[in-house]
């Protein structure tokens, strides 16, 4: 197999587990909040309050992104929360992310950019939709 035979057929693949992976681990900060699973230090917000919107967010989105389904838009809002995240709850600690907890924050919000330019990959509901055959 070629290179560019193995790059066209493993890049979307790759892509896809890649989105997949990080909707799951993302989809996980939406439970914690809202349904408190798994269970963690702090109590459940209210569910009208910043951290529990955020918990919908991160639901919601997480689920999308997992699925694939409206992945670039779904993408590109919890790429801004995380964004909004970092910079309202994390920075304000410290300069350094690994000292104010905000380098999985960081860490979503890029990968989730990269979703909105190069799109869900393999294995997403958004290319079954579109037809090109490529599940």
């Amino acid at each position: 197999m070629r290179n560019t035979e193995w790059t066209e057929t493993w890049a979307p693949r790759m892509l896809g587990i890649l989105r997949i992976v990080a909707g799951l681990l993302f989809l996980e900060h939406g439970t914690q909040k809202l349904f408190g699973f798994p269970m963690g230090p702090n109590p459940q917000p209210e569910l009208f309050s910043l951290l529990g919107l955020a918990g919908v967010l991160e639901f919601v989105g997480g689920v999308l992104i997992v699925l694939g389904l409206l992945t670039r838009p779904a993408a590109f809002v919890v790429a801004g929360e995380m964004a909004f995240a970092y910079f309202i709850g994390h920075a304000p600690r410290s300069a350094f992310p690994v000292l104010n907890g905000g380098d999985a924050a960081i860490l979503f919000c890029f990968v989730f950019l990269y979703l909105v330019a190069a799109g869900p990959g393999a294995f997403s509901m958004d290319r079954s939709r579109a037809g090109d055959g490529t599940v």
